[in-house]
């Protein structure tokens, strides 16, 4: 049984890790699961705090449009360290306006599945990823706006966006282990299933050719027997 001394100890050791707060579930991990909570814990500080590929003004950049894309109370601090990073007001309003844009990609996927045989001088997936540059020209770099975009369809579990803004990352040159990075922030948000459908929307785009993986990532793509389980033969 953990003791009284036990629970505070823990929630103090994380509220100095934290920057002087805890919330709620801390505690209950805390005085119930000891071993979830130092795993929760070390997870958390790998996916979030420690470095990785994306510089941490970048990070925030997709935290602040996944956290908006899902419409989520909880991790307004993310706005605090946006700031801290860099980050501008005007900045934050473009963020802003991507994750309200990416809200509209279900409205185009429809309109490509249904209108574009129709409409043969448009892209409307050209046309959905232009849009979104325009939304945020002078303020955001395209670079970073498509990370922001793949980070908020990835939470939203959006796969025709998300394809889209994946081919516009490639050809903006985003490096791979970016795209990757902000894909998995959405983890912390949103759970370990969307990332996994958004994974498997980018190995398709890799296995079909609408990519050009770097070799490391073609080794993933060529791999075989990725995808759902299937039960043996009885």
């Amino acid at each position: 049984m953990t003791s009284p001394e036990e629970v505070r100890a823990r929630l103090e050791a994380i509220r100095a890790a934290r920057g002087g707060y805890v919330l709620p579930h801390h505690g209950a991990m805390a005085a119930a699961l000891p071993e979830l909570h130092a795993t929760y814990e070390a997870m958390y500080r790998a996916l979030t705090l420690d470095d990785h590929h994306l510089t941490p003004h970048a990070k925030e950049v997709v935290w602040l449009a996944i956290l908006v894309a899902c419409q989520e109370p909880v991790g307004t601090h993310h706005l605090h360290l946006f700031m801290k990073t860099g980050g501008t007001e005007a900045e934050a309003a473009a963020v802003f306006r991507l994750a309200a844009w990416a809200a509209g990609a279900r409205r185009y996927a429809a309109l490509a599945a249904s209108w574009q045989q129709h409409l043969p001088g448009t892209d409307l997936a050209r046309e959905y990823k232009d849009g979104a540059m325009r939304l945020v020209a002078g303020a955001l770099d395209e670079r970073l706006a498509r990370l922001a975009l793949i980070g908020a369809h990835t939470a939203g579990d959006e796969a025709w966006g998300l394809a889209a803004e994946i081919e516009a990352a490639y050809a903006a040159g985003v490096p791979e282990p970016e795209i990757a990075e902000a894909m998995s922030l959405a983890i912390w948000v949103r759970g370990v299933n969307p990332f996994v459908r958004a994974t498997e929307t980018w190995l398709r785009l890799m296995q079909a050719g609408r990519v050009t993986p770097s070799p490391a990532f073609r080794a993933w793509a060529e791999t075989p027997g990725q995808g759902a389980f299937v039960p043996p033969p009885r």
